[in-house]
């Protein structure tokens, strides 16, 4: 199976996703925002980064960007889409997902590893988790607070589309502690936590067996590859 990561001016994560896209047993393939080809890709994700510099909003640039136009088709054909950080932001920006991305409500870019729990088990993403489960994932942003009108949040609440939410501490003031959501087929999820940042041991969050050894991020590659071989 081939992933894409696409590489935007300002990238900073592409490479950490092409190792954890490996680590899962898939083969990375880089793709570069100037392009039209997305080389025959099964499944996408948007990295995370500071895409152009984050001028004008995050994400909003790069939502422009030639290689875009092809997502945003393979993302209504079906194909997997995962936007992480700023590719969240991308996503929320080309109309791929709902709902917007501001400065975090503290005004202070943080990071830490963060207890979210995963509402929706049923997206091409998440499929290797249970319902409830409560995993850690690094966080790291200066602009993850989430936002969306009230018609939006009844919508993304009432039909199961919050994937992840955040739990002991709301570290940016997103709405109804919202860490991340998916469209209504279940192929496009954002978040703003980091799963490629927790695929191997020694490198990962801290668990009570050991340091440095959380792993809960490689599920969300192992969901995509199964749903695609499936």
């Amino acid at each position: 199976m081939r992933i894409g990561v696409i590489t935007f001016p300002g990238s900073l994560d592409d490479r950490d996703a092409q190792r954890a896209i490996r680590l899962a047993g898939a083969e990375p393939v880089a793709l570069w925002h100037g392009d039209h080809d997305l080389k025959k890709v099964d499944a996408i994700v948007l990295p995370g980064g500071f895409s152009y510099g984050d001028y004008l909003r995050c994400g909003a640039i790069a939502s422009h960007s030639p290689i875009m136009a092809e997502v945003i088709d393979a993302a209504n054909r079906g194909m997997p889409v995962l936007g992480i950080c700023n590719g969240f932001q991308m996503l929320v920006e080309a109309h791929l997902l709902p709902g917007g991305l501001i400065r975090n409500d503290h005004g202070r870019f943080l990071r830490r590893d963060q207890v979210i729990r995963v509402e929706n088990n049923h997206t091409a993403w998440t499929s290797a988790f249970d319902e409830s489960q409560e995993i850690v994932i690094p966080l790291k942003n200066g602009e993850g607070g989430y936002i969306a009108d009230a018609a939006t949040l009844e919508r993304l609440e009432g039909e199961g589309l919050v994937t992840f939410r955040y739990l002991d501490m709301n570290p940016n003031g997103s709405l109804n502690d919202i860490a991340g959501i998916c469209n209504e087929g279940g192929n496009v999820v954002g978040l703003m936590p980091h799963p490629e940042h927790a695929v191997e041991r020694g490198f990962g969050p801290n668990t009570d067996k050991a340091m440095r050894s959380g792993m809960d991020g490689l599920r969300f590659f192992t969901s995509v590859i199964e749903k695609v071989l499936a």
